[in-house]
């Protein structure tokens, strides 16, 4: 497996195609977008996670924006439901199996009603963790011992981020899945508790201000802040290559 990355604001974005990853390898998978780099940059565990996945993918027209910027180089966006999809589809081809660890145990249930219609040959396992800040060793143990027993072939970690990112690379040595991979709120799209913006929105690369009108008090400071503020970092780093 030959995988193409782009150097990208001190990350090794992944710029290849899906349909070169395979499942047999043992690989950790995140993404990136404008809100996660800024807040890697204050929160140093955050960023050593985000800095050590086998895959990051460019999950956001901001970090699809800096590479055309700040490389020249175009790359295509890949969101966390575009993974999600492309993960199942492989595992229906062959019989695979996931597990889902995270989310409520209403949520998991709907999207265990989804998944068994949509992709019936994909064998299935679900866990949801204790709502908390943060877990315990007991918790971590339980959760390592619950995915180990099952053995995935793909585990699917929706904590939100930067939790399920630093979850995932803490432990991932210790557990028996060849893709571990942090998909955060598709959880909540797949299960249709949250929908996801039209596929209007998302082929105009508008993904974002159809999140911000459906959910304006939780995503208004990630777009209108933060936005901003990643505009500036990059317009910085532009200056910087002039001279």
């Amino acid at each position: 497996m030959i995988i193409k990355n782009t150097k990208l604001l001190g990350y090794e974005v992944f710029s290849s195609d899906m349909q070169e990853l395979k499942l047999h390898s043992k690989l950790l998978i995140n993404t990136i977008n404008q809100y996660s780099y800024i807040v890697a940059e204050k929160d140093q565990e955050f960023k050593k996670a985000l800095c050590n996945s086998d895959i990051l993918l460019p999950d956001g027209v901001g970090i699809v924006a800096a590479s055309k910027l700040l490389t020249g180089k175009t790359i295509k966006k890949i969101a966390g439901a575009d993974i999600h999809q492309y993960l199942l589809e492989e595992l229906n081809k062959s019989g695979g199996s996931c597990m889902y660890l995270g989310s409520s145990e209403k949520t998991l249930t709907k999207i265990k009603e989804r998944l068994s219609a949509e992709y019936p040959a994909v064998r299935l396992a679900f866990y949801s963790p204790p709502y908390k800040p943060a877990f315990s060793e007991a918790d971590n143990a339980l959760m390592v011992e619950t995915v180990n027993s099952f053995k995935p072939d793909v585990l699917f970690v929706g904590m939100t981020a930067p939790k399920q990112e630093k979850w995932a690379y803490a432990h991932k040595d210790n557990l028996d899945a060849n893709v571990i991979c942090s998909i955060g709120a598709v959880f909540d799209f797949y299960a249709g508790t949250v929908s996801r913006p039209h596929q209007l929105w998302i082929n105009l690369g508008l993904e974002w201000l159809g999140r911000l009108v459906k959910e304006p008090k939780r995503m208004w400071k990630r777009y209108l802040y933060y936005g901003p503020v990643f505009g500036f970092i990059l317009a910085k780093e532009k200056i910087k290559q002039a001279f």
